[in-house]
């Protein structure tokens, strides 16, 4: 009786063994298709970015690229023991060039959105922003949230392709809508007063604010959008998602990330560097 009850268990084994077999190998030839494992063939990281959103990713006076996303990209390529290789890409083709294998992960300050994230998949975030206002001077104590700007009235501008624009297009239908392909040319209709008000990431504004002056602006500092920014990757790769999480955790949790943020965010002291 025993020795049924051995064979039987024996029988069960071998059978779960076996249906678990292609499951196993599939496992495997997954993680080896993964770009993890290519990057570290290749002896690159190959990141991809638009210099020019500050204080994220921008050029300096020596042509070098720095900014907020250009350290923790840094970093990354040290954790992976490979060499950091930055490629500069215009923001409407960013997320076909990384699903075309141009680069391997997008780190430019991108927001999760749900259209995006039916493109590409997003790390856990790493920053939160929101939409933020500049408004031109001559509109100080009269207009004090993005309501009062709910009309045709009143020109609005930000970036093309942009949650800056979605913000806008979304929260303050009625106004006057004009966009523009960088950040700094549709903030500087506001200080030439051609606009009425600047749209944008609250870190952007903040710089920008320190750049031109509070002669000439009013700063509307509360954020009125949630926006989680996150590194984004090709789809169907869990073992170079699962690497980004837990560098980020650790990127978080050493100290690394907080001199980061000081550096880029809370202080303007990089900006002589960069004009």
């Amino acid at each position: 009786m025993k020795r049924l009850l051995m064979i039987k268990l024996i029988a069960i084994f071998t059978l779960i063994f076996w249906m678990a077999a292609p499951v196993f190998s599939s496992d495997i030839e997954l993680a080896k298709k993964s770009t993890l494992e290519k990057i570290l063939q290749r002896g690159e990281l190959r990141v991809g970015f638009e210099a020019g959103y500050m204080p994220f990713e921008m050029t300096d006076k020596k042509g070098r690229f720095v900014g907020f996303d250009i350290d923790m990209a840094n970093e990354m390529a040290k954790a992976m023991g490979v060499k950091f290789v930055p490629v500069n890409t215009a923001w409407d083709g960013i997320i076909p060039s990384l699903i075309t294998d141009k680069f391997d992960i997008i780190m430019s300050g991108m927001t999760v959105t749900q259209s995006r994230n039916l493109k590409i998949n997003f790390a856990d975030p790493y920053i939160i922003v929101g939409q933020t206002i500049l408004l031109n001077k001559k509109h100080e104590g009269k207009i004090l949230s993005y309501k009062d700007l709910n009309d045709p009235k009143f020109i609005v501008t930000s970036k093309l392709g942009t949650t800056g624009e979605e913000a806008v297009k979304r929260r303050i239908p009625k106004c006057t809508y004009k966009s523009f392909e960088t950040e700094t040319e549709a903030a500087l209709e506001v200080v030439a007063g051609k606009a009425d008000a600047y749209v944008y990431d609250k870190p952007n504004c903040v710089v920008f604010m320190a750049e031109q002056g509070t002669d000439k602006l009013v700063f509307l500092d509360e954020p009125f959008t949630y926006e989680p920014l996150a590194w984004a990757i090709r789809k169907g790769d869990p073992d170079f998602m699962n690497w980004l999480n837990n560098f980020l955790r650790q990127y978080k949790n050493d100290g690394r990330y907080e001199v980061t943020y000081q550096k880029w965010i809370l202080s303007t002291d990089w900006y002589k560097n960069v004009k």
